[in-house]
């Protein structure tokens, strides 16, 4: 999978960073300042720096920055993303949810859609955005392994993300082209729903078929 770099220094970002280096993926972790998470980087031995360097350094990476600020990022480090895989993992949330619903500040297009137009060079992969941090790696549910619905337009792309979804136990399930974002970033609203309502977090999406016969 080569060098990958996550940008953000939240939950996301601390989970998956810890959890691809843990498997034995060369990872780097950045924030804007480059020097917020010097105990998380002690305790777990990924790197640290700023968007921009580990950018430059990473061949695959994962956005996992507060949607609203996504866009602003994207643009900026358009140079260092060209002819990368970017996954984002971001929602356009807007604010608190309301009776368990959280607003999204897009309408027509998907925040991946903007974040494209932002970085048009860049390879955009939707995933790891209708979950919540604790069962991105790994997940352990009674129904085995469950679904994480992806979407792009660069086949290769999505390729290589099936393959690091395969690896933290998920089942990819691809569902077409970047106008699809906007469907799979709706299911984060419905993920959070049970959540913000009866405070059932541990809970995942799984496509069920026929058995083949």
């Amino acid at each position: 999978m080569g060098k990958i770099g996550i940008l953000g220094s939240g939950g996301v970002g601390q989970t998956l960073s810890k959890g691809l280096f843990a498997k034995g993926h060369e990872v780097r972790i950045a924030s804007r300042s480059g020097d917020k998470l010097a105990a998380f980087s002690a305790e777990t031995g990924v790197a640290e720096g700023t968007f921009a360097d580990v950018a430059a350094w990473a061949e695959l990476i994962i956005l996992a920055v507060q949607g609203a600020a996504a866009e602003g990022i994207v643009r900026e480090l358009a140079p260092q993303l060209a002819g990368k895989v970017v996954i984002d993992a971001n929602n356009p949330i807007s604010g608190p949810p309301v009776d368990g619903f959280l607003p999204y500040f897009t309408t027509d297009r998907s925040l991946m859609e903007l974040l494209a137009a932002a970085a048009p060079e860049a390879r955009f992969v939707k995933a790891f955005s209708s979950v919540g941090a604790h069962l991105m790696i790994d997940p352990q549910l009674p129904g085995g392994r469950p679904s994480m619905f992806i979407c792009g337009d660069d086949p290769a792309a999505k390729a290589e993300v099936v393959a690091l979804l395969d690896s933290v136990g998920w089942d990819a399930e691809d569902v077409g082209k970047a106008p699809a974002a906007k469907a799979i970033e709706a299911l984060c609203q419905l993920w959070c729903a049970p959540g913000f309502l009866r405070n059932d977090w541990v809970h995942a999406y799984k496509v069920l078929r026929p058995a083949a016969g």
